[in-house]
């Protein structure tokens, strides 16, 4: 069941530990999409403060955000482009987008597999997907005072294997939150330690939170893709007074040449 998103609104913008979250996720991001320029950016879920640092470069951003959780407009001060929708029917064009960002949308949805399907329909050639779930083995999906703690958490393998099923092809395996989810100001300070620890040992145990980017799958198809030649010409005009059947230029006759 999606979160309301009022309750998303007040943890990441009205909370210290929220706007932590916010930069931490953000930043492991950065890490691996840098730029847009000239893209199309897409956001499913609750995407917003991830893609603020595309809004000046992009060719386009929308953040699309399901029916069950609410919408709000976004981003303050400039032109709206939050949009409510149906969770398995987006208002996008098929292959139209280049990069498609997903938080608090896929462990939370009752149909997860529909979902993954919509996310490879939108996506365009060479376009990539970033998928952010809870961790299963993180402190953050055990506190239920976060949205990391609500839906279905994610083991890394898990997570793996739901993809390669609907057709994306994971490449890159992230991760992110580190500290414990705790508003104690010696925790949040301690922040830049845990990022420095927990990059030093195994992801999958260690980050709050799990990024698999991956890529659209395409099959090619089955048979050959140049089509047999006509092995009987087509007798429309055979018959026809005036009209000689013709010949392929390979099988006609030599016709003896006049003598001079």
């Amino acid at each position: 069941m999606h979160l309301d998103v009022q309750d998303l609104r007040n943890f990441y913008y009205r909370s210290t530990l929220g706007r932590a979250a916010q930069a931490a996720i953000r930043n492991r991001m950065l890490e691996v999409w840098p730029e847009a320029q000239g893209q199309t950016v897409v956001g499913f879920g609750f995407a917003t403060p991830l893609l603020r640092p595309y809004l000046k470069d992009a060719r386009r951003v929308v953040a699309l955000m399901p029916g069950p959780q609410g919408v709000m407009p976004w981003p303050a001060g400039q032109p709206n482009v939050a949009v409510l929708t149906e969770e398995t029917l987006w208002p996008l064009e098929t292959g139209h987008v280049d990069r498609l960002i997903l938080l608090h949308g896929l462990e939370t949805s009752e149909r997860a597999s529909d979902l993954l399907q919509e996310c490879w329909r939108v996506l365009g050639p060479g376009g990539k997907a970033l998928f952010i779930v809870p961790n299963r083995s993180g402190l953050w999906s055990r506190r239920d005072r976060t949205p990391f703690g609500f839906g279905r958490p994610y083991s890394a393998s898990q997570l793996e294997v739901q993809l390669k099923h609907h057709n994306f092809l994971p490449e890159r395996h992230l991760s992110a939150l580190y500290q414990p989810p705790s508003e104690r100001r010696f925790w949040l300070k301690s922040e830049p330690i845990f990022d420095r620890l927990g990059r030093s040992v195994l992801f999958s145990i260690a980050g709050g939170v799990l990024m698999v980017e991956a890529s659209k799958r395409v099959y090619t198809p089955k048979g050959n893709a140049i089509k047999d030649a006509v092995r009987t010409p087509v007798k429309v005009l055979e018959g026809a007074v005036g009209v000689s059947r013709p010949e392929p230029a390979g099988q006609r006759p030599l016709r003896p040449e006049k003598p001079l």
